[in-house]
Order: structure tokens, then sequence, then C-alpha cells
């Protein structure tokens, strides 16, 4: 028997088998979400991210040169806001 478990955005049902009371699952995107990396500090921080992360959009606030090749990321920044001494959107940035 064919059932319908899942869609894909695009017009098409995504179909899978059953049997034994059993349900297929498909995701969309044929991944599978994972939460963003929270980190203790800033120097763990920056061993993964040398430049920090921080949103989309974000810009570094400083008098000086600013540090643009961060990792941008919004799940990221927010699972390490916590980080952000300066309240630019980047935490842990570091030229």
């Amino acid at each position: 028997m064919t059932r319908i478990v899942g869609y894909t955005g695009h017009h098409r049902p995504v179909r899978g088998l059953s049997g034994a009371g059993g349900v297929s699952v498909a995701s969309a995107s044929g991944g599978v979400a994972v939460a963003a990396r929270s980190f203790a500090n800033c120097t763990a921080l920056n061993k993964v991210y040398p430049h920090g992360v921080g949103k989309w959009g974000a810009k570094d606030h400083t008098s000086g040169t600013r540090v643009t090749t961060f990792k941008r990321s919004n799940d990221l920044y927010n699972a390490n806001k916590g980080s952000d001494r300066d309240g630019d959107g980047i935490a842990c940035e570091k030229l």
C-alpha cells in the first residue's frame, strides 16, 4: 500500500510504503535539523570560528578596522549572543 507521508513544497507529495502499522517519514531537505552550538566563552568559539559569529546584516562597531570575515548565522549568533559585549550583532569578533 502506498501512503502520502510528507510534502516537499514542490507540488508533489512524498510517497512511502507503510506496512504492519509503520509510517515512513521523509524530509523535504533530505537532512536532519541540528541545533546551533553554544560555546562556553570566546576562546572556545574562536577556535572554531576565528573571526567570531554574527547575525546576517550585522556590522562591527569599532573606531578601527571593521571585522567583516565573521561567520554569518542567525542561529549560531543567537546561541552565543551572551558573548556579544558591544551589542553589534557579532559575538567574539577578532581580526
